[in-house]
This record gives structure tokens, sequence and C-alpha cells, in this order.
């Protein structure tokens, strides 16, 4: 999937491309699911994944600037929040509800910020004319040309596009305006069972180079992998996952993925993301094998949970001063 630096880079050639906005879209309009995909990036298990996941995302950076020793402290106070029958075990269970916390907790103080970053008089609703002006206003400055303009395939005119078609479906009562229930649907199309079908239709916009509605072997793996130079032999784990594609992804044969192929692929039926994820770090922290976790298991594989990337909890703490 697109990653967020890819899209920011992208954004940033876009910006350079044309008159600079004094307004730019303030949520990610090329986000799609990635919560199951993005663990693993360029062959290699993706730790940042599991510190986003652990501590929600984009909203500190307080333990990037932490030494091990301050990391390790304020790993523990959390490791105390999570173990909540104070029995000095972390279950699955635990892990898997703080977890759905930290996750859920990002996106309502996301929503909130934006709320009123685009409904400053406190309305029921926002229109789509009023964020479209607040978001997109700047393009009545541009021409046709500089509107149109690509970077990768991507233009100022089909993020418009692409908002504006997001807009419609979270639009659940068709009055061209937004509760704060539907804003969050939204912002956040891949939390929400009502946008499950822009999800799956944004995905295959972005790996669907040459735009014939489906997704070739060759598009999938670009979406993962770029050779750095032409010719160069594709690594084990390219290959492991052209069969993987042959195998698992393309299941009726014919060598592509459609759109209901697509959706197997990044939306598995019964696939539990925060509980597969809690799995996961147990797996990597529980030294004695008995499927739980005590606080030094944990502070051992500090990096594991938190490392020196670390997004949000410890400026969530430190607000309310239990650091």
């Amino acid at each position: 999937m697109l990653k967020l630096a890819a899209v920011l880079l992208l954004f940033t050639a876009l910006v350079y491309a044309v008159p600079k906005p004094d307004e730019v879209p303030k949520h990610n309009p090329l986000e799609h699911d990635s919560k199951h995909i993005d663990h693993f990036a360029n062959g290699h298990h993706n730790a940042q994944y599991d510190h986003e996941q652990f501590l929600g995302e984009d909203e500190a950076k307080t333990f990037d600037q932490l030494p091990p020793e301050e990391s390790k402290r304020r790993l523990g106070l959390i490791v105390d929040r999570i173990d909540e029958d104070k029995d000095g075990f972390v279950t699955l269970s635990e892990l898997k509800r703080w977890i759905e916390y930290t996750q859920r907790r990002y996106i309502d103080e996301d929503v909130d910020r934006q709320w009123r970053q685009h409904n400053p008089d406190g309305n029921d609703t926002i229109t789509w004319e009023s964020y479209r002006k607040d978001v997109y206003g700047f393009m009545d400055s541009l021409t046709k040309d500089e509107q149109e303009h690509e970077e990768n395939g991507i233009s100022y005119k089909s993020m418009l596009t692409r908002d504006r078609r997001r807009w419609s479906v979270a639009d659940q009562n068709l009055d061209d305006a937004l509760t704060k229930e539907e804003f969050t649907n939204f912002l956040h199309p891949v939390d929400s069972p009502v946008m499950g079908d822009v999800v799956l239709t944004e995905t295959i916009e972005d790996i669907d180079k040459n735009k014939d509605g489906k997704i070739s072997v060759d598009e999938y793996i670009g979406d993962m992998y770029t050779p750095v130079e032409e010719g160069e032999e594709e690594p084990e784990w390219i290959i492991s996952e052209r069969e993987t594609f042959a195998k698992f992804r393309d299941t009726d044969g014919d060598g592509f993925l459609d759109r209901e192929e697509v959706r197997a692929w990044i939306v598995p039926k019964d696939f539990d993301h925060a509980e597969t994820e809690a799995r996961h770090l147990i797996y990597e922290a529980d030294n004695d094998s008995d499927e739980k976790l005590t606080k030094d298991e944990i502070l051992d594989k500090y990096d594991v949970f938190i490392g020196s990337k670390a997004t949000d909890f410890g400026e969530a703490l430190g607000r309310h001063d239990e650091f």
C-alpha cells in the first residue's frame, strides 16, 4: 500500500509544481486499509507498525527524544495501566483491549480536532461546500492545467474528486452535509463498516497503474517493491510474494485481482486486527512461552513496543502529569 511517507513526498512535489496554496487537505485522501498489510515492508518486519499500534498514531513525538532509561520508565507506567486486574501479567485480552483503546482514541482526538477546525461555529453538520472551500479553496485561483498537473498520477483535481466521492458515501442521509459521526467515517473510512466499498475502490485506484480496473501481478509487486537499478535480481521475499499472488490472491487464476479478490486480500473475513497485533507482541516478548507478559518481559523488549519512534501515549500521559 502507499505509505504515508510516500504520500507526503508526493504532495510536496505537487506543492512545488504549482503555486503554493494557503490551505492543503488536512487528511490523507489516499488512505486505505493497511492495518494488516504494512506490518511487513520491503520484506522486513516493520517495527514502527508495532509502535504505532501499541501507542497510537500521529500525536506525540516525545519518545523520539528520550534515552532508553526514560523510555523504559514511561513504558512501565503504561504496562501498569494495561494490567487491569493488577495480577502482574499482561494477558492477550488485556493487550488487545489496550490496542483497541489507543486506536479509538487516536481517531476520536483527530476527529475532534478537525471538527473544530472545519466547524468553528459549532454547527450540527459541516456542508460539503464549506469543507471544499476550507480545504480546496486555493484551487479556485489555479488554472485548469495547474489543477490537473499530475505527479505519479495524482493531482489536486483527483484529490478533490476522491474526497467528493468519499464525502457522498459518508453522507448517509443524503443532505450533502456531515454530522460528526458521518465526518468520522469520512476522515477514517478504513475503520468504518459503511465505507468498505469506497476503501476498496481507493485501494484499487492506488495500485492499478494502467487503470484497467484490475490489479496485475506486476502492479501488485510494484506497490511493495521498486528495484534500485534496472534489471537487478528480485529478492527472495518478492519471489515469495509472486507465489502468494498466484496461489492465494488470484483465486480464479486469470492473472489479475478483480474487485472481490482485492476485497478478500485487504479485508479478510473474521480478521481481528487488534487481536492479531496483540498476539504478535506477545510472541515477540514472551521469554518463558506462557502466553502472557510480565512487566520485566515487556521492558526487556521495550524497543518492540515503543523503540525510539513512539508517537502517542507518552504525550497523553504527560498531559495528565502521570509521569
